[in-house]
């Protein structure tokens, strides 16, 4: 055990400060021509200025166009990437050991596709423009319903075979993606309204703000909070719910605590940054892989990897790609179809058992 702790320790300090380089190394990406003092003395500006907000001071000094690109454009951008990863991550850390199994993830189970349809409705109706609850809300409820529908189809007596679970999802998934089809199609009339799902769909953090921020922020804390506190039930249900009930968990209440909290997670990610696949599947099997599957440090250290990989696959695209403005969640997709590929091809045997 503290070989194992040791082990946490090393990979929270490691990948935290890996992270903190990949953030600040991110805002100074962009087109405008911003060098690392100037990103320095913007970022401690905009510090000050907040601290003598707080203070109730007042605030005269001149804002410079270096913060506002860094504090209004770049920054919100960066936390996005940030709290996108780190909530696709944990959700995916969170099914993998609700359902016993490395392969669930919110994409192969359908959950993602059943969060972007609730968005897709959200932007055909026009319910955006009036709150911007209204995206988070209906992809919450696209989530949780094709969560919903997934479990009661590959779920008998509290087991979920890899195989039916797998084939229910692509079922669920290719239902969801459907429906979001035809909306689109519907939607292609009005030119306007037909992009902005397009490209919705396809996952993207340009044009991210402080609202952005705002939202995903407190959906992604009660998210870690709630499924933190349920670190013991996870780590007790992967010797099977027998045994789990044998020691006193109440397995149907902590399933759908932690159902709920995956659909929270997705919703808020999808809300916010649209399609953006794979992040789930591959973080946590990499950190299980390096750490163990205790939850307690799998959950965080999840946490801290899907925020690494997306804002790092970010900071790729926008430094290999300067003035083209390509979606993350394609390059997201482009890295974890073959590590998904890879799990099928290792695990074929067990798979049609």
């Amino acid at each position: 055990m503290a070989v194992n702790n040791t082990r946490f320790r090393l990979c929270f300090i490691a990948m935290g400060l890996t992270l903190l380089a990949i953030v600040l190394s991110g805002i100074t990406v962009g087109p405008a021509d911003i060098t690392w003092r100037d990103t320095a003395s913007a970022l401690l500006a905009g510090i000050a200025r907040l601290l003598d907000r707080i203070d109730g001071l007042p605030i005269t000094e001149a804002v410079s166009w270096q913060d506002t690109i860094i504090w209004q454009v770049r920054l919100p951008r960066v936390l996005v990437a940030v709290f996108v990863g780190a909530a696709l991550a944990t959700s995916g850390a969170v099914l993998q050991g609700l359902f016993r199994n490395p392969l669930a993830s919110s994409d192969t189970l359908g959950v993602s596709s059943g969060a972007s349809l609730g968005g897709v409705l959200a932007i055909y109706l026009g319910l955006t423009t009036t709150t911007i609850w209204a995206l988070p809300i209906l992809a919450f409820v696209g989530a949780t319903l094709s969560l919903l529908l997934v479990y009661s189809i590959a779920s008998e007596r509290g087991q979920a075979p890899v195989a039916t679970l797998l084939l229910a999802g692509i079922a669920v998934g290719s239902l969801n993606v459907a429906a979001s089809s035809l909306v689109q199609a519907l939607a292609l009339e009005k030119w306007e309204v037909g992009k902005s799902i397009v490209y919705w769909n396809m996952g993207g953090l340009d044009r991210r703000t402080w609202h952005h921020v705002a939202l995903i922020a407190p959906l992604l804390t009660i998210g870690l909070l709630v499924t933190l506190a349920h670190c013991r039930e996870l780590d007790i249900l992967l010797a099977g719910e027998t045994q789990a009930a044998a020691v006193g968990v109440n397995i149907t209440k902590t399933r759908l605590i932690l159902l709920a909290m995956v659909s929270l997670l997705i919703a808020g990610s999808v809300s916010v940054a649209g399609g953006v696949g794979f992040v789930g599947l591959v973080v946590p099997h990499i950190v299980r892989l390096a750490t163990g599957p205790h939850h307690r440090h799998l959950i965080p250290l999840s946490a801290l990897g899907g925020a690494l990989m997306l804002a790092g696959a970010d900071w790729v695209l926008r430094v290999g790609w300067d003035g083209n403005d390509i979606p993350v969640g394609i390059f997201t997709a482009a890295m974890g179809a073959p590590f998904f590929l890879w799990l099928l091809y290792r695990g074929r045997r067990q798979l049609f058992l």
